[in-house]
């Protein structure tokens, strides 16, 4: 899967049309939806966009990214919220340790998608939740090169022991909740 990484230049937003795309309050509440939550892993967390929204909701948030100057960012950002550096494919918290696991946009980037669910099955008592571009939208977002397809991120899911899989198609994206 390390093929899949995508190493050109994507070319930024301007951070109003950004937070537009990612319907961020929409994605937050859906991810929540239906279940008792009160904590959040937030992986590959960046400057926090998400968690920052997890965190206006009076959740506990963790957040874990490989790049230190993301996660310095994501503390100014919430300053509740607990930060550090960690990969999808070995989270560094016990089994069950939180209510939700967030995965916004990082399978793509992880060397092996099976562990990265598998290690998010382990720490979550609850449900994991996909964010991904849709592969088929062309005119925001990365390439398609940097993209998966639905059906890997369902055959992954199922591979690793999730038995509820739910897509929800957005204006910009796709939001898979697995458990």
């Amino acid at each position: 899967m390390s093929n899949r990484v995508y190493k050109g230049k994507i070319e930024k937003l301007r951070s109003h049309e950004r937070i537009q795309m990612l319907e961020i309050s929409r994605v937050v509440d859906l991810s929540i939806q239906d279940i008792q939550v009160k904590s959040v892993l937030d992986v590959g967390t960046g400057s926090a966009v998400f968690a920052q929204a997890f965190a206006e909701r009076n959740l506990a948030v963790t957040g874990i990214d490989i790049n230190q100057n993301m996660l310095s960012e994501a503390q100014r950002h919430v300053p509740s919220g607990i930060f550090s550096i960690g990969k999808a494919e070995s989270l560094p918290f016990p089994d069950n340790e939180f209510d939700i696991v967030f995965l916004g946009h990082i399978l793509h980037e992880t060397a092996d998608i099976e562990k990265a669910l598998e290690e998010a099955k382990r720490v979550t008592r609850h449900r994991v939740i996909i964010l991904e571009w849709p592969y088929s939208e062309d005119k925001q977002g990365p390439p398609l090169s940097h993209r998966l397809k639905a059906e890997e991120i369902i055959k992954a899911a199922e591979k690793t022991g999730f038995n509820d899989i739910e897509e929800i198609s957005l204006k910009h994206m796709v939001l898979y909740r697995i458990q």
